[in-house]
């Protein structure tokens, strides 16, 4: 039977990403799409690249129906989510693309993000959706909050070998390469073409980013103990793509066995041979993730490289891989979509 969709804030690029993948899913029907400050346009409109997909129009999410919604997707901005959710039926599944219930400790949540979670008791029920690692929990929630990008990025190059204790839990620093669609569709200065091309920039060093706050909650969590990285991402002049290069203290050949042992049966997880390292490119539109590892000319030291998508496995295809979860779909149900090349 197929499963009707919502997609609350279609209008934004994660919203687009999944109406793109959703369309051709062999199970999923979008119903309907918010849009709050779009409302009354068509999709086709806002995304010229969907005009041929025949979609609803774009409404404001007090105009949907949800006793015809099988599940939603809410992708609208951090701090919105919370209020959004709470308000829809109780018995709604809903998969999460915001900040607002990625983090288990309210306190955290208002230490990383400078404001009080107004939905505590929601909070409790959520499930982080980082799907390789929480399927069994993903499969029976009703609320599942999907990871952000660069977090996901970093844990599936790290997790392995926390659980694996093949690396130095107090040696990890995480550099990232981010592509500008990372940070929104919102009109910003400094993402203005003249502003950010031919060029790049650290942002949010010296332990300022927000997704440090799940780096500390899941490698403590695996560790049984406090394991804080360093993480400095770096805004690249790219519409999309991750590159992560974290630089661990261990043996190299024992780090890439342990991530090709952890991520041997995972369909959407691929460890290159070793001495080969990830690129944007070859993940590109795509729901996979590509590691590799190399030893570094310093004796006990390796550099694992990790590349996504942050539109799709960062968010929007991670969003969908889960609600195949939940609705009882096989988990890769209309993601086997390959790379984009050039």
């Amino acid at each position: 039977m197929t499963q009707k969709i919502a997609i609350l804030g279609a209008s934004g690029y994660t919203g687009a990403e999944l109406a793109r993948i959703i369309a051709t899913h062999p199970e999923m029907e979008i119903v309907a799409l918010s849009g709050d400050r779009k409302a009354g346009m068509k999709m086709g409109e806002v995304f010229p690249h969907l005009r041929h997909l025949g979609l609803p129009d774009l409404c404001k999410i007090e105009e949907i129906d949800f006793s015809n919604v099988d599940l939603a997707f809410c992708a609208l901005p951090h701090a919105t989510s919370q209020a959004v959710i709470a308000e829809l039926p109780l018995d709604q599944k809903v998969v999460d693309l915001s900040a607002d219930f990625r983090l288990r400790n309210p306190a955290e949540y208002e230490k990383w993000y400078g404001k009080p979670h107004s939905a505590v008791e929601l909070q409790k029920e959520a499930v982080y959706g980082l799907t390789e690692f929480y399927r069994d929990e993903i499969r029976a929630a009703r609320l599942c909050a999907g990871t952000g990008c660069n977090a996901a990025a970093g844990q599936y190059a790290i997790r392995p070998l926390i659980e694996a204790g093949v690396i130095d839990l107090d040696e990890i620093v995480i550099d990232l390469k981010a592509g500008v669609s990372g940070a929104g569709r919102s009109l910003k200065e400094n993402l203005l073409h003249a502003e950010l091309s031919g060029g790049t920039m650290p942002y949010s060093a010296g332990g300022k980013h927000r997704h440090l706050g799940e780096f500390d909650q899941e490698f403590s969590k695996l560790a049984g103990r406090p394991v804080l990285v360093q993480f400095t991402p770096h805004l690249m002049p790219f519409n999309r793509g991750i590159l992560g290069t974290v630089y661990v203290r261990g043996n190299a050949e024992e780090i890439h066995a342990a991530l090709a042992a952890r991520y041997a049966e995972e369909v959407f997880l691929e460890v290159l041979p070793f001495g080969t390292l990830a690129s944007t490119r070859s993940v590109a539109g795509s729901n996979f993730v590509h590691l590799g590892v190399t030893g570094d000319r310093l004796p006990g030291r390796a550099i694992v490289t990790v590349a996504i998508d942050n539109l799709t496995k960062g968010s929007s295809g991670q969003a969908i891989q889960n609600a195949n979860l939940m609705l009882g779909l096989p988990e890769t149900m209309g993601l086997m979509l390959a790379p984009v090349f050039p």
